[in-house]
């Protein structure tokens, strides 16, 4: 059964006098303001202001009567505030932004002359504790509501005075352990902010029955699995949630997900020397994706402080992806950006200079 996308309040928090603005529809603000005894046309004022202009407060919206804008003060639209930002040589550039309960969260912007992709968390730290990753190593606070996921994107964009054309949910957290709110979020990026489905992409490690939840909802959105091996031994050596998972099942959910939707799947798999970029690693996942409508991510691993992991030599990473070339096998090699500023896949984890900058 396909789930309702058409009512925002049934996938984000459910409405409240004081709930953040950030995140609404039209409709939903325009009904705000007229609660608060102002007319309906400065619903669609709002918005815009809110969507298209990045107000951070209810004061800087000019439009609005002097009066009514004191009155309002400055928390009701949901901003966050930057708490710290750094630059690559490559361009990237990594956030700390600083949520209204004080947690810190981490967002990266990727620009290339095309595009600026936003990299964004859908957590509060990650409960996964994937082996290889930085973020995991920190534990797990909450999940983010829609509004916060949203604020991340238009934090980048504002600061490159640029339109983001793609983002890709790979910063912290497993974002189908906060379906609900990824979702709204993905229709507020969609419908509001005007992003494409088909430039989001939602990524997961993959959790027992949440690819099946995620598919009733249809979306355009491109889901990346990420396997990061090619049996049940290994995913369970770096992924310890593989344990209560196995990778035969996941592989099934995942054929489900494709037949619902009609979408192809991405898997990412990071290439870790030694352990699983072997020739062998790579026949053996190309018979498990073998008359699969997917696309094959490589990720070379990045360098955490935390585990003892080597990058895989270039011929390595070369003789993997034409073994699977070899088997029809879709595949490209992802070299990830901003590894100079600890902002590449795997690396999000703040540093103690960073957390205590102001």
């Amino acid at each position: 059964m396909t789930v309702n996308l058409d009512t925002r309040s049934e996938l984000s928090t459910p409405h409240a006098e004081n709930a953040p603005l950030l995140g609404q529809s039209l409709a939903q603000l325009t009904d705000w303001v007229v609660r608060q005894g102002q007319p309906k046309y400065r619903g669609k004022q709002l918005y815009q202001w809110i969507y298209q202009q990045g107000a951070r407060s209810l004061a800087e919206i000019s439009v609005f009567p002097k009066a009514w804008r004191e009155e309002m003060g400055e928390g009701a639209i949901g901003r966050s505030t930057l708490h710290y930002r750094s630059v690559a040589p490559d361009e990237t550039r990594k956030y700390l932004l600083r949520l209204a309960d004080g947690l810190i969260i981490e967002t990266v912007g990727i620009p290339t002359e095309n595009r600026l992709t936003v990299c964004v968390s859908s957590q509060v730290g990650c409960p996964m504790a994937c082996d290889f990753c930085a973020t995991g190593k920190g534990g797990f606070t909450r999940n983010l509501q829609a509004y916060e996921i949203v604020d991340q994107v238009l934090t980048v964009r504002d600061d490159f005075q640029r339109r983001v054309s793609n983002v890709v949910f790979m910063g912290m957290g497993e974002p189908l352990l906060n379906t609900a709110q990824v979702v709204a979020a993905v229709k507020c990026l969609n419908e509001d902010v005007g992003i494409g489905q088909r430039s989001l992409v939602i990524s997961t490690v993959g959790l027992q029955g949440r690819i099946h939840q995620l598919a009733q909802y249809k979306l355009q959105a491109t889901l990346a699995v990420s396997l990061h091996a090619s049996n049940q031994r290994q995913r369970e050596q770096l992924i310890p949630s593989a344990q209560h998972y196995p990778l035969q099942q996941l592989l099934e959910e995942c054929r489900e997900y494709v037949e619902i939707t009609g979408r192809r799947i991405t898997f990412e798999y990071i290439l870790l020397a030694g352990v699983n970029d072997s020739k062998e690693n790579a026949a053996e996942l190309a018979r498990h994706l073998r008359g699969f409508q997917t696309h094959v991510n490589l990720i070379p691993y990045n360098p955490i402080a935390e585990v003892d992991y080597q990058r895989p030599t270039r011929d390595r990473i070369n003789t993997f992806k034409k073994t699977l070339e070899g088997e029809n096998i879709a595949v490209s090699i992802r070299y990830s950006r901003g590894l100079e500023a600890d902002a590449a896949c795997g690396q999000l984890r703040a540093s103690r200079s960073q957390l205590e900058a102001v």
